[in-house]
């Protein structure tokens, strides 16, 4: 009979013959690594994460939209590299979002700062 081994600790198995890890702490915690991001997703999120709110702080409540400049946004540390989508309107303009909060690039280095309507 072959020896089974835990797919986590490494440790021998006994009992089923399909049994894959030695108990329930081994078989969690290799579920949880396999569901952990790696470094670098887990900083493009942040980066995501952070722009979002960044946009959301910026517009007022009770408005759509803001005309900023592009240093305030870099001076809370926006970072123009991170977006989830763009959009592209049909008179040409390109919208960049993250998640519901979007900007788009104007003249004088100036930003037009959106929120997406839940309806859209």
């Amino acid at each position: 009979m072959e020896l089974k081994v835990c797919q986590h600790c490494g440790n021998e198995i006994k009992g089923r013959i399909d049994k894959k890890f030695c108990d329930d702490q081994c078989r969690t915690a290799f579920n949880n690594r396999l569901k952990t991001d790696s470094t670098v997703v887990k900083a493009i999120n942040t980066a995501l994460r952070k722009n979002r709110k960044i946009l959301e702080d910026f517009i007022p409540k009770d408005e759509g939209k803001i005309k900023v400049s592009r240093q305030r946004l870099l001076a809370k540390n926006f970072n123009f590299t991170y977006h989830t989508h763009i959009y592209k309107t049909k008179a040409g303009a390109t919208y960049y979002f993250c998640y519901e909060y979007g900007y788009l690039p104007l003249e004088s280095d100036f930003i037009m700062l959106v929120k997406r309507n839940e309806e859209s």
